[in-house]
């Protein structure tokens, strides 16, 4: 696996895919990225888990906080971690404990570990790092493209807006508003 380049197939399959994320280091600071990233994937129908030992017991956008990966009591599809670099052997090893095993390792932006990733692929599991599932998620939905983010065109034109202010989504998953969309189907059609 390349992970300087990612194919689209690949981040939109584990995208689509994943429905439960544990997300390891996430912060209850409103201002921190780990809390914007926790709560944009929340609101796009992801079952979020947050894991920090700092604040193990509380609750964050109303789920349980658990101090780590195996407290957790239930099974996980992803972990992303949220943790500097030198804890991700750690925490792929917590993950590869667990009974059933995650399918993703995913590390964040500036998270980049070659020694867990290549351990995390010996053992089965997909692994991303040095990206955002947030922005990836925006950005292979279109949610960003209507502002000529990422899409080397500007226009005026706003998307389709579906249910409560969710711009279009390229991704096939069910959102909070209740809106779901087979436009990542027709992405793949020739000539788009």
């Amino acid at each position: 696996m390349d992970h300087d380049n990612y194919d689209d197939g690949y981040i939109r399959g584990i995208l689509n895919t994943v429905k439960t994320i544990a997300m390891v280091g996430v912060s209850a600071n409103t201002s921190r990225p780990s809390y914007f990233a926790f709560k944009y994937l929340l609101e796009r129908g992801y079952r979020m888990i947050p894991v920090n030992p700092v604040i193990v017991g509380q609750e964050l956008l109303g789920r349980k906080v658990y101090a780590k990966l195996t407290d957790v009591p239930e099974p996980i599809d992803m972990v992303d971690i949220f943790r500097a670099p030198r804890y991700a052997v750690e925490i792929v090893e917590e993950a590869l404990a667990l009974t059933p095993r995650p399918q993703v390792i995913w590390m964040q932006l500036g998270i980049r570990n070659d020694e867990a990733a290549k351990f995390a692929e010996a053992n089965g599991l997909k692994v991303v790092m040095n990206r955002c599932p947030k922005i990836e998620y925006g950005r292979l939905s279109s949610e960003i493209a209507w502002m000529g983010v990422n899409t080397r065109t500007l226009s005026a034109k706003k998307a389709q807006l579906f249910g409560r202010g969710i711009q279009r989504m390229a991704l096939n998953r069910v959102t909070l508003a209740g809106g779901a969309t087979d436009a990542a189907v027709r992405a793949e059609k020739p000539g788009r």
